[in-house]
Parts: C-alpha cells; structure tokens; sequence
C-alpha cells in the first residue's frame, strides 16, 4: 500500500485576530484567516486580481505562538495539512468545511523592536502536532 500525501503551504495576509480557545482537556487551539492574493493579465489586456480565504487551526505550543504575536494584515507563511469537518447544526442543517491545520508557521515583513527601533528578521516557530480527532468547537 502506497503512502498519501496531504501538504500545504501558503503565503498571505491574516484577516482577523487570531481567537485562543481551549479544548476541556485544557489543549490550546488558535484560529484565524488568511488571504492570498495572485493577479494576471488576460489576452485582452485586462487585469484581474482573486482573493482565496483559508480557515487555520493551529494546535498546542504553535496555538499559543499565534495568539501571541500574529495580528490582523501581518503577513505569514502557514505549512500544514487540509482537513475537511463536518458537523449538523441545531436546525438539522449539514455544514462542510476545509482548513489548514497548521504544523509550521513564520511571521514574514520586517518588524520594529519596541525598545530599540532595529529591524529584525522573520521568526518562525515549529511544531509537529499529533492528529485530533474532533474539533472542540
């Protein structure tokens, strides 16, 4: 039996505070958005530009790492694996999403030190998460 693979890796913006919850066993899982952009020109010559939205989860250590320091326009790199849930609401309503479920995330964009005024490079922060097999929300 062959092995699959399940990786992605994008480049963008966050759209919104990233939102901390805990799991009731106490796990920390952080969520938030990303855009990425691309542009191209048609035949014609007219230019187009098409905005994807991802949904991200990011887990344990990484979780707190996100809260901490990403925030809203912040470009970052997320690499992590699609997961697909889905649920059934109050109503009886089936819903389907797909997100990112993040292993590795790095802050991108030059940054100022508070204190000093020096530009940094990016910081990155790294974790190989184990699979959960619900989502606690």
């Amino acid at each position: 039996m062959s092995r699959g693979l399940n990786k992605v890796m994008i480049i963008g913006n966050l759209g919104r505070e990233p939102e901390m919850r805990y799991t009731p066993s106490g796990r920390p899982v952080t969520t938030f958005t990303v855009a990425t952009s691309r542009s191209w020109n048609t035949a014609a010559g007219e230019h187009h530009t098409e905005t994807e939205w991802f949904n991200v989860v990011s887990w344990g250590n990484l979780a707190e790492t996100c809260k901490q320091y990403l925030t809203k326009g912040k470009q970052v790199y997320i690499e992590g694996r699609l997961q697909t849930r889905r649920w059934e609401d109050k109503e009886g309503v089936k819903h389907t999403t797909v997100e990112i479920v993040a292993s590795e995330m790095m802050m991108l964009g030059e940054r100022r030190e508070a204190n000093h005024g020096e530009e940094t490079g990016a910081a990155a922060e790294t974790e190989r998460q184990a699979e959960e097999d619900e989502f606690p929300f």
